[in-house]
């Protein structure tokens, strides 16, 4: 890997580019709240070769958004439905809007 393939990595979201202690404290909580969320299987980091946890930016995304849910007094198990359920209806519309561009560029269909 060159020294621009590792400079690309920094614009992947993706990327697991945090440990659990700078991921904990970025998003200001503990390093056991990311445990419970991947133990409610919201979120899966990867794991480093010595077998630590790894995050992406996405990841703290979804993290961030299920402490904002935990705080307003949220179950951290209803938190992460939550979450899933606003990913798969962002996934929908998204979609819905793919078909829609395509029907409206397509042409007409011949008349009978």
């Amino acid at each position: 890997m060159t020294a621009d393939d590792s400079f690309g990595r920094l614009d992947d979201d993706d990327y697991p580019a945090y440990t659990m202690g700078r991921a904990a404290e970025m998003l200001g909580t503990t390093q056991g709240f990311l445990r419970a969320l991947g133990e409610a299987r919201l979120i899966t980091p990867l794991r480093s070769g010595g077998g630590h946890r790894r995050y992406s930016r996405y990841q703290l995304r979804i993290a961030a958004r299920a402490r904002e849910l935990v705080d307003q007094g949220t179950p951290i198990e209803a938190a992460c439905r939550i979450i899933i359920l606003e990913d798969q209806l962002e996934e929908a519309q998204r979609i819905n809007a793919e078909y829609r561009r395509a029907a409206e560029s397509s042409p007409p269909p011949p008349s009978a």
